[in-house]
């Protein structure tokens, strides 16, 4: 975390806008959203790629069923990896309540999805960008999802852009209270 801490202003805003920028790409020529998010974090933070496997289920509310947003879920995975309990914390009962740190940072970004999307759930916000959830497991469904333009711009990829630009911002923004002692 350190080698974030000392940030200009204008930097933080680089890593954020490329974030999103990212993200976005990534959703439109590969898809998954969760993958697309949690990549472009990955990345902007100069993390191991090899964790982007952990994102793979997530797509489209966890395994296409419109549950949790995949994208919300890769943002909440990169806050962990910052805040989250190590094993020792875990196994030893967190008695720092570290815990308690990932689960406002979660909390935040989840109100960020329910104030622009006015839900953090998959279907809602199909419905609410596309005009209609679709089940992904379904052919047909899939092809029109594909039609209306899911993976361009208008579509999924304007949802990946928000999540990392949002995960990066309370990211960075934790950090630098951390390192002011204002947590």
């Amino acid at each position: 975390m350190g080698r974030f801490a000392g940030l200009s202003d204008e930097e933080v805003r680089r890593i954020i806008k490329e974030a999103a920028k990212k993200a976005a790409y990534y959703e439109e020529v590969y898809h998954g959203c969760c993958e697309a998010t949690f990549l472009a974090l990955l990345e902007v933070f100069n993390l191991p790629r090899d964790y982007m496997k952990l994102a793979t289920g997530f797509a489209a509310g966890i395994g296409f069923k419109g549950l949790t947003c995949g994208a919300l879920c890769g943002g909440v995975m990169a806050i962990g990896i910052f805040f989250g309990r190590s094993h020792l914390d875990y196994i030893s009962g967190d008695p720092t309540r570290k815990r308690y740190v990932a689960f406002r940072l979660a909390k935040e970004l989840c109100e960020k999805f329910i104030q622009e999307y006015g839900s953090a759930l998959c279907k809602d916000i199909q419905a609410k960008i596309l005009g209609k959830w679709y089940d992904l497991w379904d052919p047909k469904q899939h092809k029109e999802f594909e039609e209306v333009g899911a993976h361009t711009l208008k579509g999924c990829p304007s949802v990946t852009a928000n999540a990392a630009r949002w995960a990066a911002e309370i990211i960075l923004n934790e950090i630098r209270k951390t390192q002011r002692g204002q947590t």
